[in-house]
């Protein structure tokens, strides 16, 4: 079944992610490169390492000090996290940063799987699009009045981390 704009919003809303933005396209069948999971396991870790920028987002997803050093190093994605296209490589997505996306692995991203399938043969297909390189839903996201420890420390790691790779 075809899916308005505002269908795609509900079923997203249902599956808890009401405040994922979307965006339609035709899928067209593009050829994708035979080399291309070489080259996206480079483009990940590329991603991981500039997210040094994305602090706050990853102070939401409750990573030890450990996960996140090994994360924004390039070293390692941890558990539960995924790195997704935002346009599939299938339907002329490009191997670029600005082509990537990290959720949780569940539910997020089993969830957009599901979302995606479920479009499989409509004209138009709905995509997942969030405005950052990291989705949190905004149910998640927000803090107590208190602050946010993690955030703070996480926010300082990062900045040694970039001022060190500035030097």
């Amino acid at each position: 079944m075809q899916l308005s704009k505002e269908s795609a919003e509900q079923k997203l809303a249902d599956m808890r992610m009401e405040d994922m933005p979307i965006i339609s396209m035709a899928p067209i069948p593009a050829q994708v490169p035979s080399d291309w999971f070489q080259q996206y396991k480079k483009l990940c870790h590329e991603f991981i390492t500039s997210l040094t920028d994305s602090v706050e987002e990853l102070a939401f997803m409750n990573l030890s000090q450990e996960e996140f050093m090994a994360l924004i190093m390039g070293r390692k994605i941890p558990a539960n996290l995924s790195i997704r296209f935002r346009i599939p490589l299938v339907w002329g997505g490009k191997l670029s940063i600005d082509n990537l996306f990290m959720c949780k692995t569940f539910p997020h991203s089993h969830n957009l799987d599901l979302f995606i399938i479920d479009q499989y043969g409509n004209e138009t297909i709905w995509l997942p699009n969030p405005v950052k390189k990291i989705y949190v839903p905004a149910h998640t996201a927000s803090g107590g009045d208190g602050g946010n420890a993690t955030e703070d420390r996480l926010s300082q790691l990062a900045a040694q981390i970039s001022a060190e790779r500035d030097m």
